[in-house]
């Protein structure tokens, strides 16, 4: 089940707003074929494993088949994947956890009612983690927000000069932009704008034919007097979105970005307390975004963190050291809190990069 989790996140991020879900086909014990829901609007684990197999000589009568999801019970887009283990003869089904969209649901009772033997909730949690995107899609109006941070052992993000120099190595960068290549936003707050100048594209070498660059999306209470010094605003300025305050949205600074090509939009609250849910909520309904990627500061990350809007937070962690009281932390903006005023997060997944460790997280 697990070789199947590992598969099914091959396709997070061209799967939305169908779930990731993986499959591997086993023989006494050893796998023979494998497969993973690729983009939406292909074929499903299942069937990709089952392709895999015919590709491979294997004949799947009697073996058993691992799949992180439920299998669908519906004509959708592609037919229902109970109907083609049925078709298949496959004898056992090992199923993550339980589909759940009704509208696919009850794919376990009828493998079962075919005589397919089906064993329920292997890695369950695991598999329920692996589809936390397309749980809060069946919940909520927003994109699924991945929070990205970097930073020392002390927990610093840049030095007190604030400049944008390199923290951790260049194996994280590099996951970095395969995680902007899967979002459709690119999300920094006002701190990070005028910081670091950036242009929030993805860069990596092997992008495939007729990709489109992520949105750009500042969150700022303070619209930038000389668009043309900004990077975005001179060469992506039809692809930014500024998030800001109502005042800010009706001020003249607004209309010049408007007139660049540039959205502005007004979120509820007051400068440095703005509600962001609603910006969220328009991107996803707007722009079609599944994901986003947010890349802000200490105070920015903070904000998402307070406000529930983390919904993964990926962590990027070198063995560096600062000591700097003075260098902005990674996570920031309260006073005076206790221990007992944590926002409690669990690992869900570890892999060394480079000299660096990158942790995935999901609040408790």
């Amino acid at each position: 089940m697990r070789r199947a989790i590992e598969l099914a996140y091959r396709g997070r991020g061209t799967t939305a707003p169908n779930p990731c879900v993986g499959a591997v086909l086993v023989r006494d014990g050893k796998i023979v074929a494998e497969g993973y829901h690729t983009r939406f609007g292909a074929l499903h684990a299942e069937r990709e494993c089952l392709a895999d197999a015919r590709e491979k000589g294997v004949a799947p009568e009697g073996l058993t088949m691992y799949v992180t999801l439920e299998p669908c019970n519906h004509q959708g887009k592609t037919p229902p994947c109970t109907e083609g283990l049925i078709e298949a003869k496959v004898g056992t089904v090992v199923v993550g956890t339980r589909d759940p969209n009704p509208v696919a649901a009850g794919g376990v009772e009828r493998l079962r009612r075919h005589g397919i033997n089906v064993e329920l909730g292997v890695c369950e949690q695991e598999c329920l983690d692996l589809i936390g995107d397309f749980l809060l899609w069946q919940h909520s109006h927003s994109p699924y927000n991945i929070l990205k941070m970097a930073a020392t052992l002390d927990g610093k993000i840049a030095s007190a000069r604030n400049e944008p120099e390199p923290i951790s190595g260049p194996e994280s960068f590099a996951r970095v932009h395969k995680l902007r290549s899967m979002v459709g936003a690119v999300v920094v707050g006002g701190n990070t704008f005028y910081a670091d100048n950036p242009s929030l594209t993805c860069r990596m070498n092997d992008l495939p034919a007729g990709f489109i660059q992520p949105l750009a999306v500042v969150v700022t209470s303070r619209l930038p007097e000389a668009p043309a010094e900004h990077t975005l605003l001179r060469e992506r300025s039809n692809r930014t979105i500024f998030m800001t305050s109502d005042k800010a949205a009706r001020s003249k600074q607004a209309d010049r970005l408007r007139e660049r090509g540039t959205s502005v939009w007004p979120l509820p609250g007051e400068p440095g307390r703005l509600n962001l849910s609603p910006g969220f909520e328009r991107l996803h309904a707007e722009q079609d975004c599944y994901y986003t990627l947010c890349e802000g500061g200490g105070r920015f990350a903070m904000s998402l963190i307070e406000q529930g809007l983390a919904d993964e937070v990926v962590h990027f962690l070198t063995p560096r050291i600062l000591g700097d009281n003075t260098a902005p932390s990674a996570y920031s903006g309260r006073d005076n809190v206790t221990m007992a005023d944590t926002r409690d997060f669990r690992i869900t997944r570890t892999e060394r990069l480079g000299a660096d460790i990158m942790l995935t997280l999901l609040a408790k």
